[in-house]
């Protein structure tokens, strides 16, 4: 077997953090606190034979151009998230939703080496079986937009931005639905206007949440 190939905008993402927040490149950086956990994790993606990518400021691994996992690190957790895990066969169920609203993604959570040696095989499997649902053109059917709760803070601005609300409309079902999600996770309305209101001009301008993401890179 030829030797993986390792990805130096990887290595900086381990030296320097996602860059998606104040912490970025700082030891109080999350990616810090998992850096053992990850590497392992990115030894068992790496032995799967996938392609390590950089998206999003993260380590994404890919088969032939298609996304089929995230390495990531929040404070709690270091995580494998599957873009279709919803369809892995996970019989220890060692699976998790992203969030209450996730259709599609799943995820692998892990705070310390010991527990992903000792999965270190359902690990190996998971990861085959998203390989495998990558090869076979496997699809997450979505529920549609509409069917999603719109927050009263975008009623609020469709009714007084019909501009706003028509381009809102003319995006892309994911990306309708990418926003809708983020829009009405916060607990306070007052933090719901303010990411509407951050991302007014990516909606006006036809982008997604990646879009966003990407130009503010």
């Amino acid at each position: 077997m030829s030797r993986p190939i390792l990805n130096p905008q990887v290595d900086a993402y381990f030296a320097q953090g996602c860059g998606r927040c104040s912490l970025f490149n700082t030891p109080q950086c999350r990616v810090h606190l998992w850096q053992e956990e990850m590497q392992t994790l990115r030894s068992y993606l790496l032995e799967a034979g996938l392609t390590e990518e950089r998206k999003w400021g993260n380590p994404c691994y890919t088969l032939k151009g298609k996304n089929v996992v995230m390495l990531g690190a929040l404070k709690e957790y270091c995580s494998l998230g599957f873009f279709k895990g919803s369809l892995l066969h996970d019989p220890k169920g060692l699976l998790v939703a992203a969030g209450e609203n996730s259709q599609a993604s799943r995820q692998l959570r892990y705070t310390s080496v010991k527990d992903i040696l000792r999965d270190k095989k359902h690990i190996a499997a998971i990861i085959g079986e998203a390989i495998k649902a990558e090869q076979e053109g496997r699809k997450v059917v979505f529920k549609s937009a509409n069917e999603f709760p719109m927050p009263d803070e975008l009623k609020k601005k469709f009714e007084d931005d019909p501009a706003f609300e028509k381009a809102f409309h003319a995006l892309t079902p994911g990306r309708q639905r990418g926003y809708l999600l983020h829009f009405a996770e916060p607990k306070q309305s007052a933090t719901r206007v303010s990411r509407i209101n951050k991302y007014e001009g990516h909606i006006l301008r036809g982008e997604g949440l990646h879009d966003a993401y990407k130009k503010a890179k």
